[in-house]
């Protein structure tokens, strides 16, 4: 089932997600309609606060479903550690159609749980890694524009205003 991603001005993109707890069948049906949500709306990450849920889950698949070793759900996830840096361009399913550049680390550890509760660590880098701490900080209640110099925040959030004022914005 497809989910209806909330965009930015919802107030659950800036509340910090409650730990998920129970590791069971809802879990999973959620897990992958958060999957199959993502691959529709073509991106490569998917927080559930994007869904309205505010909870500590992500889904990604930085290959667009090419190929399912790719496909993965962090839930609870932890940064254990950071190296490098990249700059690269970033959008975001809760801002349809604004990218921008932003600095991140190039190399990410991250600690999560799997569906069935059982704990991993990854590391990843490039995309991947970009997509993990995207997603992480939407868990957290931090949105991508939180990167940007306060002149520029201004100015996509005046973009933002005028697309809602022309329906263009739902």
């Amino acid at each position: 089932m497809i989910l209806p991603v909330v965009k930015y001005g919802d107030p659950v993109l800036t509340k910090e997600g409650s730990e998920v707890d129970e590791f069971d069948g809802k879990l999973a049906e959620f897990v992958e309609n958060m999957f199959e949500t993502m691959y529709t709306e073509r991106g490569c990450g998917l927080a559930a606060p994007q869904v309205a849920l505010s909870k500590k889950l992500f889904v990604m698949d930085c290959r667009g479903g090419k190929d399912p070793a790719h496909r993965i759900a962090l839930i609870n996830p932890r940064i254990v550690e950071t190296k490098d840096i990249q700059v690269g361009e970033e959008g975001c399913l809760s801002f349809p159609g604004i990218y921008f550049e932003v600095e991140r680390p190039r190399i990410v550890t991250v600690s999560a749980y799997d569906i069935h509760g059982k704990e991993f660590t990854i590391e990843v880098e490039d995309l991947e890694a970009r997509c993990v701490l995207h997603e992480t900080d939407h868990l957290f209640g931090r949105v991508f524009i939180e990167y940007l110099s306060p002149l520029k925040k201004d100015l996509i959030k005046r973009k933002i205003k005028k697309r809602i004022k022309l329906g263009d914005w739902e």
